[in-house]
């Protein structure tokens, strides 16, 4: 073995060992979280209005993140010509929040927790879902923390109000965001197909702050152009829904809808606001790995979460 420290010891190949994020530390004690990043678990799929599985999400992509766990020096990249989440990147896993079966507000109030206990201790949460309903709680924990804008790759709206009393489900995440006094305004790309959102919604949405593009309005203006529609200075809270992109590279999601994004589309975005804003949090939501034998979805997840965060701190 080469005497580099990070060749030493043992080979840990990716399929031998404990599926933390990226094979990061795992740390138990929420008080005790001293990192940059910190990574939460939130397996609630109980907001789902159609195919459930969601609650399988975090434990599916940390496994697939274990094919990223070679990077103990980083990983270079020749395109950008940087190495991104070099080893001073401190990383850890914190488990995932307690889930109560039947109980929407008990299981948001415990990923609330999770999220709170990061920001306290002055990490960058990244939350992975389960349904979208896990950004309410996510969103929540921000309060008094600062304004935040927030900006949403989905396929859906998420802007419905209340639907037969359902205030806290997965149709609801970005009206709910919206409301929130430190939430500045919604920037929703993706959009496209039949939404739970009625025409009402997007009324409501745009009367609140939202600026909405589809998949293909996104196309014709390019990525930096979408991008500086983000105001100026804003700090950015990221939520990521799996369907957003194109179910031929992401078919394990409960709702699919065709015509999303490619993976590059998606990346060079993230690329070009980690460059020009502060990133406040992230959560990824509805990978739904039963739907997918090739666990193709949670390796996009996983690998899109990454160079996310090699992004952030290449900054």
């Amino acid at each position: 073995m080469s005497k580099h420290g990070y060749e030493t010891g043992r080979l840990d190949l990716p399929f031998v060992g404990i599926s933390t994020f990226g094979k990061r530390p795992y740390v138990s004690d929420w008080q005790a979280i001293d990192a940059d990043v910190a990574i939460l678990g939130a397996p609630f799929d109980a907001g789902t209005q159609w195919r459930p599985g969601a609650r399988f999400g975090p434990r599916s992509v940390r496994e697939a993140s274990t094919l990223f766990s070679f990077g103990h020096a980083g990983a270079y990249d020749h395109e950008d010509d940087v190495t991104y989440l070099p080893g001073d990147v401190r990383i850890v896993d914190i488990g995932d929040a307690d889930i109560v079966h039947t109980d929407t507000m008990k299981s948001h109030a415990n990923i609330e927790a999770g999220v709170r206990a990061i920001l306290d201790a002055g990490a960058l949460p990244v939350t992975i879902g389960g349904d979208h309903s896990i950004n309410i709680p996510c969103i929540n924990a921000f309060e008094g923390r600062g304004n935040i804008h927030i900006l949403q790759i989905d396929a859906h709206l998420d802007f419905v109000d209340e639907r037969h009393g359902v205030r806290h489900g997965h149709g609801n995440p970005m009206r709910r965001a919206a409301e929130k006094a430190y939430v500045t305004g919604l920037t929703q790309l993706g959009i496209r197909n039949v939404s739970s959102t009625a025409k009402e919604g997007y009324e409501a949405a745009r009367a609140m702050g939202s600026d909405i593009l589809s998949v293909r309005q996104m196309r014709a203006l390019g990525t930096e152009a979408t991008a500086a529609r983000i105001p100026k200075g804003a700090r950015l809270y990221i939520t990521i829904d799996i369907d957003a992109f194109c179910p031929s590279i992401a078919p394990g999601t409960g709702t699919p809808s065709h015509g999303g994004f490619l993976y590059y589309e998606v990346l060079e975005l993230m690329q070009s606001v980690a460059q020009n804003h502060e990133i406040a949090g992230i959560d990824l939501v509805e990978v739904a790995p039963a739907y997918d034998p090739t666990d193709s979805t949670s390796i996009l997840a996983a690998q899109l979460l990454l160079n996310t965060l090699g992004f952030i701190f290449a900054r």
